[in-house]
């Protein structure tokens, strides 16, 4: 999995997969769209007005938590 952010555009996107030429993208919202295959995989998340999205509670920061290892990082994303 890969997160990038353009501050230019204020857009994250979560890369699950390569993306491949078969893929749709599907606006869920004015904030959100999600690349999916037409088997249902789904390839990447992309968030519009991404600051806004990613700040919430935890302050801009991207809390990883492994709940089988019991292991958290955090990632400062916005600052």
């Amino acid at each position: 999995m890969k997160l990038t952010y353009d501050p230019r555009r204020n857009i994250a996107y979560f890369r699950f997969k390569e993306r491949r030429e078969d893929v749709e993208t599907i606006r869920v919202s004015d904030g959100l769209n999600v690349d999916i295959s037409p088997d249902g995989t789904v390839y990447g998340v992309e968030l519009l007005n991404a600051n806004e999205q990613l700040q919430g509670s935890d302050d801009g920061t991207l809390v990883v938590v492994n709940e089988a290892l019991g292991e958290r990082r955090e990632i400062r994303l916005i600052g």
